[in-house]
């Protein structure tokens, strides 16, 4: 759980422009060897085997405690700190909420959420390379501080990327995209896997529509095109103007969850 003043930090084994956080058991020489293409390959698929391997351990984990595990992503600024604390306020009288939240920098995200009084822990990669995603083996520690007998539903705030976090495994039940009505209507078609690997979509801040010259049926069909079957909720987190379909969907799949334990 988040105290005044604490953060947890997670650690870089590599940097080649593009920074990322890793588990250690897939050996630093590899890592740092990264130079031709060939080579590059091989480390990069023994560090998805590696994190696979803990998303399948941090699972198994979550699902001995019946926990429904959500990962959120989106770009910066799309609006999920506040999507989440209106949900918590809306859903914590009836389900149990924690969160696990990934920035670069900061607890800005976590101290608002943490008023909602669900346990947050604010996961900072700053110090060591300013990651750009969530790994498995940082929720497996982050998991640590949460006491998982007192949580029905666990949300991963993602760090703030539309392409990273979309490529690793975190041991989540779902994955839940948000893309906001102030970034351009084809983000899915730049962005697809994204969009493909995500089970649900969020247009969010539809209240702004009024001000701006947006095609929300482009946008949908952008998503449509990359995930033809993915439902789209179009809501305000600001206004909670359309955010009951959200909030069934996750009610929904806690009951699925619940069923299958």
């Amino acid at each position: 759980m988040l105290l005044p003043g604490e953060k947890l930090q997670t650690a870089r084994h590599h940097k080649n422009g593009h920074p990322h956080t890793h588990p250690h058991s897939h050996g630093d020489t590899a890592v740092h060897s990264v130079k031709s293409g060939r080579r590059e390959i091989k480390v990069v698929r023994r560090v998805l085997d590696v994190n696979e391997k803990m998303a399948d351990e941090n699972r198994a984990r979550f699902n001995r405690y019946g926990i429904f595990v959500l990962n959120l992503m989106s770009s910066p600024g799309s609006g999920k700190t506040t999507t989440l604390e209106k949900t918590l306020a809306a859903i914590m009288p009836e389900i149990r909420c924690a969160v696990i939240v990934g920035d670069i920098c900061t607890t800005n995200d976590a101290d608002r959420l943490a008023v909602s009084g669900a346990p947050v822990v604010q996961i900072n990669t700053d110090e060591f390379g300013g990651d750009c995603h969530l790994a498995a083996h940082v929720i497996e520690k982050a998991a640590q501080s949460i006491d998982l007998d007192a949580v029905d539903l666990l949300i991963v705030e993602n760090v703030g990327n539309l392409v990273c976090p979309a490529e690793f495994d975190i041991g989540e039940d779902a994955r839940a995209v948000i893309l906001s009505v102030t970034e351009g209507e084809d983000k899915p078609l730049k962005y697809p896997l994204m969009f493909r690997e995500s089970d649900i979509a969020i247009l969010n801040k539809i209240d702004l529509l009024p001000y701006l010259d947006y095609d929300v049926k482009e946008a949908v069909d952008s998503i449509r095109k990359v995930h033809p079957d993915m439902p789209v909720f179009q809501m305000s987190s600001k206004t909670e103007e359309g955010m009951e379909p959200w909030l069934d969907w996750l009610r929904d799949r806690l009951r699925d969850k619940r069923r299958q334990v």
